[in-house]
């Protein structure tokens, strides 16, 4: 799995060019993986594909087995005929280089709901017959989720622990009687993530017949608010009335002076052991379906995870507790195979116990450039300092600014050493870290996309520990010009990548 160079792109599928507002799974996904195989890219990485929750962030999914709705193409809905020309009013885009997810998700929204009529009245036997035999594949998670959407939309958007007391606490009459009442909502959810999942398909299908794999991502931990949590509490750090007696962050580092506080609840891992890790598998199951690799977001988790009293403030007065450690990965390996497809996310304040799990088990960790410059020249992740090739190298991630935006910033002591140690100017950085990256011993180099086209820090996708809204940089057909391919396809032969 990781024995072989290879270089790809970091671009979730929202930052793709679309007239409906956001990044869909239509012509656009296909024309970026034209563009892939055109540059000879053989990786292709997203960030997690599941139904955004709390400031739209894909790491604040409603759910770990759903898909994200949003992505769902308007236009392979009129394809399918579960759309008209006429009912497509037009989007009205401020600015194609950026998602309005206050506008948009309305406005989709009311046309998925158009399509479902359609869908109701003049679907093909065909199409009803596949949809009903992929909903009854998927019940294991499906029925909660679809269950969870449909309350929820009933609820005005309350959050789970905020409902009836009765539903809250899933009362098995109480169920019985929401599930009736609520049938056609229901039904809706279960249209809509066969549509996202059928869709996802034929583009992952295209993809992989171009010699490209697919790079997911999953969240350590699940959003609170989530049918996940709902309907499994008895694994998550809760009280009786559904709230966090700890939630989970990571103490200060370079990212954030006081920490981040995500506010997720933490697992009760010895109510995982007992199951032998069954919902885990299960989740891990779930996202292979989708992707061909899946990195791990926050790895250092399972070996200590940071506990944050709740009703906390901020990130600082948490504690490490053990995680699962081996004893998780072993059962894993016994459900997955040996040779596991996984990178970790091993950033942050990373101990030797860490270090040494990701080893044990044989992971690839991540080296990202943008933290290798600190004139002292003893970065880990600087590439002289690379003890071996077991490693994925990224000039940036998604909560890091853009490459310009980076050196822009960047203290002069800094920039000064960057620019001797690549014997560069300093006016053309996104392309000189990408020539590093491409030039490292590590097995995987991967981009993001903002660095292939040059572009600042105002088209930056995250920044950690902010909530004041992100995740809404998209670009425009225009930008993803023939000449970025030509360059890559250089380095790639260069490198032998």
């Amino acid at each position: 799995m990781f024995n072989k160079r290879a270089g790809g792109i970091l671009c979730h599928p929202t930052s793709f060019p679309s007239r409906y507002g956001i990044g869909d799974l239509g012509e656009a996904a296909f024309q970026f993986i034209d563009f892939l195989a055109a540059a000879n890219q053989t990786l292709w990485q997203v960030l997690p594909l599941g139904p955004t929750g709390f400031g739209d962030s894909p790491y604040q999914s409603f759910s770990s087995f759903a898909g994200n709705h949003y992505l769902i193409s308007i236009d392979e809905l009129v394809a399918q005929g579960f759309l008209q020309a006429c009912d497509l009013i037009m989007y009205e885009d401020d600015d194609p280089c950026s998602v309005d997810f206050g506008r948009v998700i309305p406005y989709k929204m009311s046309l998925f709901k158009k399509a479902f009529r359609q869908y109701k009245a003049h679907a093909s036997v065909s199409y009803k017959t596949r949809l009903t035999r992929w909903v009854n594949k998927q019940a294991d998670w499906l029925e909660d989720y679809a269950l969870f959407f449909a309350i929820k939309e009933q609820q005005k958007g309350a959050a789970w622990h905020q409902w009836p007391t009765e539903l809250l606490l899933r009362d098995e009459k109480a169920m019985i009687k929401i599930k009736k009442e609520l049938e056609e909502d229901i039904a809706f959810c279960k249209f809509l993530q066969y549509e996202f999942h059928r869709e996802w398909k034929h583009v992952k299908d295209y993809a992989n017949k171009h010699g490209i794999k697919i790079i997911g991502d999953i969240p350590i931990f699940v959003a609170h608010d989530s049918s996940d949590v709902w309907a499994n509490r008895a694994l998550f750090t809760l009280d009786e009335t559904g709230q966090p007696t700890a939630v989970a962050g990571v103490p200060p580092d370079y990212f954030s002076k006081t920490g981040q506080l995500w506010g997720n609840p933490l697992y009760v891992w010895d109510v995982h052991k007992k199951t032998d890790y069954a919902w885990w598998i299960r989740r891990m199951e779930a996202v292979l379906d989708l992707v061909d690799i899946v990195r791990i977001d926050h790895f250092r988790g399972f070996d200590a995870y940071w506990s944050i009293p709740a009703g906390a403030k901020n990130a600082i007065k948490g504690v490490w507790k053990q995680g699962p450690g081996k004893d998780f990965f072993a059962a894993l390996s016994q459900k997955l195979g040996a040779d596991l497809p996984i990178i970790a996310e091993d950033l942050g304040e990373i101990t030797p116990s860490v270090d040494a799990l990701r080893k044990d088990i044989k992971l690839p960790g991540m080296k990202v450039l943008h933290f290798a410059f600190d004139p002292k020249a003893d970065s880990a992740f600087l590439p002289h300092n690379f003890t071996d090739n077991h490693c994925i190298v990224y000039s940036g991630t998604h909560d890091n600014d853009t490459s310009i935006g980076w050196y822009a910033a960047a203290p002069e002591k800094e920039k000064d050493y960057f620019r001797r140690y690549m014997n560069v100017s300093g006016d053309d950085v996104a392309w000189d870290l990408i020539r590093l990256a491409f030039s490292t011993i590590g097995v995987f180099a991967i981009v993001p996309i903002q660095d292939i086209m040059n572009l600042g820090p105002e088209h930056r996708m995250n920044l950690p520990g902010d909530n004041r809204g992100w995740w809404k940089f998209r670009y425009t057909a225009q930008m993803l010009k023939d000449e970025y391919a030509e360059w890559l396809r250089y380095l790639t032969k260069l490198y032998n990548r």
